[in-house]
């Protein structure tokens, strides 16, 4: 017999990729200059050209066998004692390799994060609007996902709700800052908060409450946002990161799992993360992008044109009259609907205005749509008078 439960995830594909299917058709019928893509997160701006050198400087003047051999299960010493100088570098903190787990990307390092503090039966906290694949990520491991509702007015954490949430089952925190979809990012009051509540709840049901970050967009910050490093705040943190957005590589599928030296067994955990891929098949991203990464650590690419369309949208569409909550970050940016059925509401932008916009209601949060605009800044100035047509079509 096959496996139901794959079987019936089968029906339930993702929302966005619907809709980035559906563009990708209309595309090819009539043309990719008539379509206004805003589906997918997929970074519009090349790699640094340093990380292309150093790709081709292993290439020429590496051992091959060495360079397309396997890594350890941590992934390289090297690679892990470089992110972790990096990370103290610019944050303040002391991790050292041994508190470093190298993955395939955020993905990755939270399917690990997950399965190193949760098991069958537990619960896991996170906040609408989320990540959709968080879903599988934490069913995968046996918990409960909990979802604590939005705060549409802010999109920061909603305490009252969370304060309801919170039992002794629960034993993870799971945020995304910036967040993808709202491009909201938590300040340094929200998460001094939180930490203080998390380390409340830790005393009263007397057991750790990990706090997992998911943070793939850190470097996507703009001017003037209060964008603190998380883990700096509680020491049950595990920091998961990928540098497909600051460096434009998300075919490479490459990140890591950084565990706070401050947590308790922190270094047991990344050995824990290395069994874990005994189970999930992961066995360590590939030899040759982590030694180059390790070239490249502190550098990003030109992020500017994701603050300039953001300016561009955000300036445009609240004069047209939609209500939307200013991005701090990221390249998303996530509307009130002109009508309380967001999918209708982008199916109709999708198939009389070729405006193909993401329905909120995947992430958890109906009412609303999600503009990807990592995208070309004339593609943005384009779709403008769309989106006007589109809420003239409402009003």
């Amino acid at each position: 017999m096959i496996n139901e439960m794959f079987k019936d995830m089968t029906g339930k594909g993702s929302v966005i990729r619907e809709f980035f299917t559906y563009a990708n058709k209309k595309a090819a019928e009539i043309g990719a200059e008539n379509i206004f893509n805003f589906s997918i997160g997929n970074p519009s701006v090349p790699v640094p050209q340093e990380f292309t050198d150093a790709m081709v400087d292993l290439l020429q003047n590496s051992d091959p066998v060495k360079l397309h051999g396997y890594s350890p299960s941590l992934g390289f010493d090297s690679t892990r004692k470089a992110v972790a100088d990096s990370l103290n570098k610019r944050f303040g903190m002391n991790y050292t390799a041994d508190e470093i787990f190298m993955t395939s990307a955020a993905a990755g390092a939270i399917a690990h994060a997950l399965r190193c503090v949760v098991k069958d039966g537990d619960e896991v906290i996170t906040f609408a609007p989320y990540f959709p694949e968080y879903v599988p990520y934490v069913e995968g491991t046996g918990a409960k996902l909990t979802i604590v509702p939005a705060d549409i007015d802010t999109f920061q954490i909603n305490f009252a709700e969370l304060e309801k949430a919170l039992n002794p089952n629960v034993q993870a925190i799971l945020i995304n800052s910036p967040n993808n979809p709202s491009g909201i990012v938590y300040s340094t009051e929200t998460i001094e908060k939180l930490a203080k509540l998390l380390y409340a709840k830790q005393e009263e049901f007397g057991h750790d409450i990990y706090l997992i970050t998911d943070e793939p967009y850190r470097e996507i910050v703009f001017d003037g946002t209060d964008s603190p490093f998380i883990s700096s705040f509680y020491d049950n943190s595990i920091c998961c990161y990928s540098f497909s957005k600051s460096l434009s590589l998300p075919g490479e599928r490459i990140g890591y799992m950084a565990v706070n030296p401050a947590c308790k067994d922190a270094k047991l955990i990344v050995l824990m993360a290395g069994q874990i891929s005994r189970f999930t098949g992961h066995n360590c991203p590939p030899s040759l992008v982590q030694l180059a990464i390790e070239k490249v650590l502190d550098m990003t690419s030109d992020l500017s044109i994701y603050n300039k369309n953001k300016d561009i949208l955000y300036k445009e569409l609240t004069r047209i009259g939609y209500h939307v909550v200013e991005p701090g970050g990221t390249f998303y940016m996530f509307p009130r609907s002109l009508t309380p059925d967001a999918n209708e509401f982008c199916w109709k932008a999708a198939k009389e205005l070729n405006l193909i916009i993401v329905p909120g209601d995947s992430f958890n949060c109906p009412g609303h749509f999600r503009i990807s605009y990592c995208v070309p800044t004339e593609q943005v100035e384009k779709a403008i008078p769309l989106f006007e047509k589109l809420y003239n079509m409402y009003k």
